[in-house]
């Protein structure tokens, strides 16, 4: 591996030889073995590949959910190995949103309550957070939800709360784990729509980690992993557009 890593001012992450190891007993196992890629600001790009390649791994070292065993990892120009673990969990909170298959929402608690969850771990003054929360929630189109717990929301309903909730702390970039893979194809349309309009009219760096071409094909680049390497990276050469409408 080179001692140094040539800085990129338009990349918000950049790794090189990155690796991932799980020991059990004396066997190891590399999940991410010598990954080195750059994300620019602003690009949406897909990770896809089977079942154990190592794309799930991936996202949660990238989203600072797992640490790596080796390599290099810079956010926004800053090694990770330089950070504490509490300005880790401040750049969590501040900078990344996540978006998960499983939704992740508190299953008793309102849409409003459940979007504004992580201003509780924010500097962000409490007179600010209905704001905050409002303005996120209208922007999945979930305004007339308000009050509604996730029992009595669609799978797609479940999911735009989750959007919502991931942008409200205005995060540089968003990480989605398979985002529409417990939803119907027309759900998973209208998540898509969002996710894809945060990235051409926000700007926000997205992160989608997928096993559907159709979801994929609404990226700019793919980047395919098999057996923790990367098999190849390709720029998307008909890329899905947006739709104005939610479909019914």
């Amino acid at each position: 591996m080179s001692n140094s890593l040539k800085l990129n001012n338009s990349n918000i992450i950049e790794i090189r030889d990155l690796k991932k190891a799980y020991h059990e007993g004396e066997t190891e196992t590399l999940a991410l073995d010598d990954v080195s890629f750059s994300v620019r600001k602003g690009e949406f790009l897909a990770i896809m590949g089977p079942s154990g390649s190592g794309k799930s791994t991936l996202l949660h070292v990238l989203g600072l959910l797992d640490d790596p065993t080796g390599g290099v990892y810079l956010f926004n120009g800053k090694k990770i190995s330089s950070y504490s673990g509490d300005e880790l969990a401040a750049l969590r909170n501040q900078k990344i949103g996540f978006v998960f298959q499983a939704f992740n929402l508190l299953a008793r608690t309102s849409v409003l309550d459940n979007v504004k969850l992580p201003l509780m771990y924010s500097g962000v003054p409490e007179h600010e957070w209905n704001t905050r929360a409002l303005t996120a929630i209208e922007a999945v189109g979930l305004s007339h939800r308000l009050s509604h717990q996730p029992s009595e929301l669609s799978g797609g309903e479940r999911q735009r709360v989750a959007i919502a909730r991931a942008l409200i702390n205005d995060p540089d970039i968003i990480f989605a784990d398979e985002p529409t893979g417990n939803l119907d194809s027309k759900s998973g349309k209208n998540v898509m729509s969002i996710i894809q309009k945060l990235n051409e009219q926000n700007g926000k760096t997205i992160i989608l980690i997928t096993h559907e071409t159709s979801t994929a094909d609404h990226a700019e680049r793919i980047i395919h992993l098999l057996d923790g390497k990367i098999e190849r990276d390709e720029k998307v050469k008909n890329r899905l557009t947006t739709t104005d409408e939610y479909v019914k």
